[in-house]
């Protein structure tokens, strides 16, 4: 199966999926705002478009894998959106982490066009999605996951069909993510504290990673800060956006998360900080600082609100 594939927004995971497209013989189409990964995508076969309606053109699928909610809504609606260039039958599939309300909205308007929505939301880093382990939380009709099911496991040997409706992806996505910022929060957390107390942060995180404090986003991303690796993989404005998305929806279904209320400041505070284009592996570094250094500290369990997208 040879498929025509539109990519719009080849950043760090975007473009790891486009590579992998086009070394399985997908004929790849890629529209980005940055020229630099246009490039690296076209020397590895891509096509690339002016805009998102051209990426579109004659796709039977667009990947869309921008930031956030109004990056998405212009990448589709826009002035030279793709709905102007896809064509009925064709299929959209949504991997930015986004609110569910979002979603929904666009799975709407593209079912009032004739043209299917796939949310999948995705995680695992840039390194999985070149490999192809990365997840991929799938809402959708089941007629779309068939016809694309054998395109998703060349991207993903870990597919998590969610369900039929569009908006469920979103949903499971900001419970992980919520999760998963309360673990980096504490493992920052008791790491600085660590260190205050004289202990060696390495030998402690070797202990945690044995014992029961053990969370996999803490060991990768403290391993990487106690290695000095300043290369960005997530951004921290990500995860302060999801962290807020996460609370919003929490509160709206009445579920107030108090564990999340915290880590969601934490990291609103971090990117306010000027931390919000490093990687999120600057949050234990950053407590460390501010341990040292009172103008630097968060304020304590203030419900802070995130950037809606990196700068």
């Amino acid at each position: 199966m040879r498929a025509r594939v539109g990519f719009v927004g080849i950043g760090l995971m975007g473009l790891a999926m486009a590579l992998r497209l086009l070394e399985r013989g997908h004929d790849v189409g890629v529209h980005d705002v940055d020229a630099a990964r246009e490039a690296a995508a076209q020397a590895a076969g891509a096509t690339v478009h002016t805009d998102a309606a051209s990426a579109a053109l004659g796709r039977e699928l667009l990947i869309v894998a921008v930031v956030d909610d109004a990056q998405t809504h212009q990448v589709l609606f826009g002035a030279r959106g793709a709905v102007h260039g896809l064509a009925r039958g064709a299929t959209v599939m949504l991997c930015p982490t986004l609110s569910p309300q979002a979603v929904e909205d666009a799975a709407a308007r593209l079912a009032a066009l004739g043209i299917d929505c796939i949310d999948a939301p995705m995680s695992g880093g840039p390194a999985r999605a070149r490999d192809g382990t990365m997840s991929l939380m799938l809402a959708c009709a089941d007629a779309a996951f068939v016809r694309w099911q054998a395109l998703l496991q060349q991207m993903s040997t870990r597919l998590f069909r969610i369900g039929p409706t569009p908006g469920d992806g979103a949903r499971t996505k900001l419970v992980n993510n919520l999760l998963a910022a309360i673990n980096l929060a504490g493992a920052a957390e008791v790491l600085a504290l660590a260190e205050s107390l004289g202990l060696d942060p390495a030998a402690t995180l070797a202990v945690i990673e044995a014992s029961s404090g053990q969370s996999w986003i803490g060991s990768d991303r403290l391993r990487r800060a106690l290695g000095h690796d300043a290369s960005v993989q997530a951004q921290m404005a990500l995860l302060a956006k999801d962290s807020r998305l996460a609370m919003a929806m929490a509160d709206a279904a009445g579920m107030p998360q108090r564990l999340g209320q915290v880590a969601a400041a934490l990291f609103a505070d971090a990117c306010r900080a000027g931390l919000a284009e490093q990687d999120d592996a600057a949050l234990w570094r950053w407590r460390v600082a501010a341990h040292r250094d009172p103008a630097l500290r968060p304020q304590a369990g203030a419900a802070s609100s995130a950037p809606e997208s990196a700068p």
